[in-house]
């Protein structure tokens, strides 16, 4: 074996030595990846598997469905096995503070015992004492953690004595148990220390609710459920009362909502429903006589051929006796002399006649017994509402608002005194000095009736009930809305006469450019036409004085700058002549540049 070693340690070192680098870092890799693949596995296989929430199964749906939802609030990690019915969870940990929590909530309280998970370990090497005496211990523990794993128990001390029976009554000793908790925050809810105190007593067998002392670490016995019935019922009419008032908002928005479908949402306002309730359970049972149906009703044909009566002969029996003959006489036995009062020996020997008739008949009705338990109803409903009307504006001949001013203050007043009275105070209209003058216009009684139709329709009213429903139509306060408008039509018709004082001074400004420039060019042209007509003077006296000159034979010289000029001033002449708008507009053009 040694000597296999040896071969096989010695070809491997030779392997290696014979590899290039990169072979080297290749097995270095497979090797590292093996071992990193073996950790994992290794550290997987040893990581404990899920664990069963309850060792038997769930079979009843109603508490399968109430653990599931618990398990889903509560944000647990958790599967279900539909065949075997068994809850699994992440740990054991997670499993007892599952478990306590189902107890103490009163899901598993009729269906499961929860201590069957934690104690239900035997050991058979021990007497009975120690064995007891163990299983008291384990309880103690077992209770201990488990009340623990509750969110609002920091801490839990838990004393368990068990019941013992001595020779004598009064040497016998119940089951007791004392249990002091450290909570966190205040004083939990009474189901919950009732949970608590159920979750103990299904621990211990034998303890009464009347041995087992809950209590926190100021001394405050928790479960101390005498004299808790006020509190009950104060409780249970707290109850009522916010089930009535969230009837009555649901109701109340219900009819809000189908009222501002109909009318905007800021003219109704003030809706309000309430609704008188008999919290009360009732029980009653009531036999019910109903007709019986003859010829049922035929649904294809728009009549009704429904015919019913009240009840029909099932038997009858008639009987009819007719006797004839001589009185009765009763005399006694034969041959002993008859003591007969007279009344009966004035009838003897009289022919009498007797005839009865008799007809029994026995009848049937429909009868129905009905067992009834009556659940809170409502006695009465009562809706009200009120419905904006609209407030139109006053408008004067240009159809603008009228503005109440100074001016015209007397003047309107005297003209609305008539038909408001007290104008300045009168709720129908709003009349104000610096603000536009708004008449209210209510709803009329035809729209409020229409309204007040849905509105029964929404609450289910019940005339026999004594529903009632009013809608009105009061005008709601706007002075803020309308101050706000009030400012924004001022301000627009301030902005409207500046835009238009501006305006007026442009066309002011442009009129009088127009006019400036019309006199101005007037003022060029009677310029241009003196110079053109000194230019012409001066050419002529010139063209005169030349041809003077001519004709006297007199040599004139005429320098080069002369010539020049006289020849540009002729092309000047003719172009002014051929083109004469195009000559203006340059003499212009220097003048402006001059």
């Amino acid at each position: 074996m040694n000597d296999w070693l040896k071969n096989t340690t010695a070809k491997l070192k030779s392997m290696w030595a014979a590899w290039k680098p990169i072979q080297k870092a290749i097995a270095a890799g497979i090797l590292v990846a093996v071992i990193v693949v073996l950790v994992i596995v290794f550290r997987g296989s040893s990581k404990p598997t899920t664990v069963p929430l309850f060792r038997t199964p769930i079979t009843d749906e109603a508490k399968r469905d109430e653990i599931i939802t618990h398990l889903e609030q509560k944000n647990v990690d958790f599967t279900y096995n539909e065949t075997t019915g068994i809850f699994t969870v992440p740990d054991e940990r997670t499993a007892k503070r599952i478990r306590t929590d189902l107890t103490t909530e009163g899901i598993l309280s009729s269906a499961y015992n929860v201590w069957d998970e934690e104690l239900n370990v035997r050991d058979w090497t021990t007497t009975d004492f120690e064995r007891n005496e163990r299983k008291l211990q384990r309880v103690n523990n077992q209770i201990k953690q488990q009340l623990e794993s509750l969110d609002w128990i920091a801490e839990a001390n838990v004393v368990i004595n068990q019941a013992s029976e001595g020779l004598f009554a009064r040497n016998s000793r119940p089951a007791q148990a004392s249990v002091i908790l450290s909570l966190r925050g205040d004083t939990p809810e009474r189901r919950r220390i009732r949970g608590v105190q159920d979750l103990i007593m299904s621990a211990v067998p034998g303890l009464l609710e009347e041995n087992v002392k809950i209590s926190d670490k100021q001394g405050n016995i928790l479960n101390n459920f005498e004299g808790m019935a006020e509190f009950d019922a104060v409780d249970v009419v707290k109850k009522q009362q916010d089930f009535i008032a969230q009837k009555e908002a649901q109701l109340a928005a219900k009819v809000q909502d189908m009222l501002q479908q109909n009318f905007t949402a800021d003219r109704v306002r003030a809706v309000a429903v309430a609704i008188d309730m008999d919290m009360s359970k009732i029980t009653s049972d009531k036999t019910e006589y109903t007709p019986i149906t003859k010829t049922p009703d035929n649904p294809d044909t728009p009549y009704s051929e429904l015919e019913t009566v009240d009840s029909f002969a099932i038997s009858e029996q008639s009987v009819t006796k007719k006797w004839t003959g001589t009185g009765y006489n009763p005399e006694g036995p034969a041959g002993v002399e008859g003591q007969n009062p007279p009344v009966y020996s004035d009838m003897s020997n009289v022919i009498g006649e007797s005839k009865e008739e008799g007809t029994t008949k026995n009848y049937v009705v429909n009868t129905e017994q009905k067992h009834i338990e009556k659940a809170p109803s409502i006695d009465r409903i009562t809706a009200s509402a009120n419905i904006d009307g609209r407030w139109e504006k006053e408008l004067d001949g240009g159809n603008n608002p009228v503005f109440v001013t100074e001016k015209n203050f007397e003047t309107l007043k005297t003209k609305y005194e008539e038909k408001y009275p007290n104008v300045e105070d009168n709720d129908n209209i709003r009349f104000r000095l610096g603000h536009i003058v708004r008449v209210y216009r209510p709803v009329n009684e035809d729209t409020r009736a229409r309204a007040a139709t849905i509105v029964q329709d929404a609450i289910g009213y019940n005339r026999t009930r004594g529903d009632s429903v009013t809608i009105t139509s009061w005008p709601i306060p706007r002075e803020d809305d309308w101050d706000i408008e009030d400012e924004a039509i001022i301000r627009a018709q301030q902005t409207r006469k500046t835009i238009m004082l501006v305006l007026i001074g442009v066309v002011i400004i442009l009129v009088a450019f127009i006019v400036f420039r019309m006199i101005s060019r007037e003022l060029e042209r009677r310029r241009r036409l003196r110079e053109e007509e000194l230019l012409r003077r001066q050419q002529a006296e010139r063209e005169k004085a030349l041809w003077d000159a001519k004709q006297e034979g007199m040599e004139v010289t005429m320098s080069v700058e002369e010539r020049k000029r006289a020849e540009l001033q002729e092309n000047a002449i003719a172009m002014a002549k051929e083109h004469p708008e195009d000559v203006a507009m340059l003499i212009r053009t220097w003048m402006m540049e001059e």
